[in-house]
C-alpha cells in the first residue's frame, strides 16, 4: 500500500470511530433525557412542523415510527391528515441491506407488521414517492448533514427518490460537524425544539 492510500484509509477509520462516538453521546444523552423535558422538546418541535409543512404543501408526506426516544410524530401527521382528505401519509420499509427504503401508505390504526429492529411497518401497498419526508436525526450539523444508525438506508433513498428531506430531533444532538462520508447526502431542513433552520449550503 502507498503512504497515500495508507494515510486515506487511517483518515477513514478515524473519522468512523469519531463518528460512531458522536452517534452514541447523541443517543446516550437523548434515551437519558427525562420524559417531561422530551416531551415538552416534542410539543415545540410540532409546533414548528405546522408552519414548514404548510410551506412545503406536500401531497404525500412520510415520516418514521418513533425508535429509540426520537421524536414521536405521529399524532402531528395524524392532525396533518385531518385537514386535507388528499392528504396521503407513508411509513418506510426495509426491502433489502443495501436497498433504498420503499415508502407505503399509513392510515392510523392499520394492521402493522415488526422488521427486525421491532420497528411497524405496512405489508401491503403500492410504493409511493414522497414530496416531503421526515427523517429522524440522532446527531447532525448546520450544513444538514445527519447520523443515523449507520446502515445508509436514507442516503440511498434520498440518492434514487426526488423528496425534500426535513431533519427531525433534539438540540441536544447538534455537533459542529458530524463529519460526513462522501456518500451521505444533507438534508434540506432541520426542525428542532428551537426553531426551523433552512441547511446552510457552502
Amino acid at each position: 500500500m502507498e503512504p497515500q492510500e495508507e494515510k486515506s484509509l487511517l483518515d477513514t477509520i478515524e473519522a468512523q470511530a469519531q463518528r460512531a462516538a458522536i452517534r452514541k453521546r447523541a443517543l446516550t444523552a437523548r434515551e437519558t433525557a427525562p420524559h417531561a423535558r422530551r416531551a415538552a422538546w416534542e410539543a415545540a418541535i410540532m409546533r414548528h412542523l405546522d408552519s414548514l409543512v404548510a410551506q412545503l404543501a406536500p401531497r404525500v408526506l412520510a415520516f418514521c415510527w418513533p425508535f429509540r426516544a426520537e421524536a414521536d410524530c405521529r399524532r402531528w401527521v395524524e392532525r396533518w391528515l385531518d385537514g386535507d382528505t388528499a392528504r396521503i401519509a407513508a411509513l418506510p420499509v426495509v426491502v433489502g441491506r443495501d436497498a433504498p427504503l420503499v415508502f407505503r401508505r399509513w392510515t392510523p390504526g392499520m394492521e402493522l407488521a415488526l422488521d427486525q429492529h421491532g420497528i411497524p411497518f405496512p405489508t401491503h401497498g403500492e410504493a409511493l414517492t414522497p414530496d416531503v419526508a421526515l427523517v429522524p436525526l440522532n446527531a447532525f450539523d448546520a450544513r444538514g448533514y445527519r447520523l443515523g444508525y449507520g446502515s445508509g438506508y436514507f442516503d440511498r433513498t434520498l440518492a434514487a427518490m426526488r423528496m425534500i428531506a426535513v431533519g427531525v430531533g433534539f438540540e441536544l444532538g447538534r455537533e459542529n460537524d458530524v463529519l460526513p462520508q462522501a456518500h451521505d447526502l444533507a438534508m434540506n431542513w432541520l426542525v428542532t425544539e428551537a426553531g426551523v433552520f433552512p441547511a446552510e449550503r457552502g
